[in-house]
């Protein structure tokens, strides 16, 4: 379950707005957080709280193809990313590093900034307590579930190679 305070963007919200240019020359996720959305909202890390939620229109995530930016969301401490669609290749990355995402367009439509957002990602469902109004997805899969569980397809990899050693 996932439960913070909704931030607002817009549509084609790209890598470079996420996490700029000038900051790419480290992977380090906390590095990077701290420097998360910072040229489309220069306060946006001083605002937002761990577990809170980025809510955006369409297309986000669009851009370069590199993982700086759903690892800059994810060591930001931010709890998911609720959009009306994302960039293909932002969502592929943002399952491999274990970041939470979610295509609603309804719920991206109903919550506004500020709201208190609920995710829960098994049941496939938001829930918008600023408006009181709850929305579906379908859920991921099994697997996937597992890999942001594990927090990425690299830990998750790990523990099943474990698994299958012991």
């Amino acid at each position: 379950m996932i439960r913070g305070k909704a931030h607002v963007f817009g549509d084609d919200v790209n890598t470079d707005e996420i996490i700029p240019a000038r900051y790419l020359n480290r992977i380090d996720a906390d590095f990077l957080g701290a420097h998360c959305m910072e040229d489309a909202d220069p306060e946006f890390v001083k605002r937002m709280a761990a577990g809170d939620v980025i809510v955006a229109g369409e297309n986000f995530g669009c851009g370069s193809s590199r993982e700086h930016a759903p690892l800059a969301i994810k060591g930001a401490g931010l709890g998911a990313v609720v959009a009306r669609s994302f960039a293909r290749i932002f969502f592929r990355n943002a399952i491999n590093i274990g970041l939470p995402i979610v295509a609603c367009p309804e719920a991206a439509g109903d919550i506004r900034p500020g709201d208190d957002v609920e995710i829960d990602l098994a049941a496939g469902r938001i829930t918008n307590h600023g408006t009181g109004h709850t929305f579906s997805f379908p859920p991921f899969t099994e697997e996937i579930q597992a890999i942001i569980a594990a927090g990425g397809l690299m830990p998750f990899v790990k523990q099943r190679l474990a698994e299958a050693e012991a």
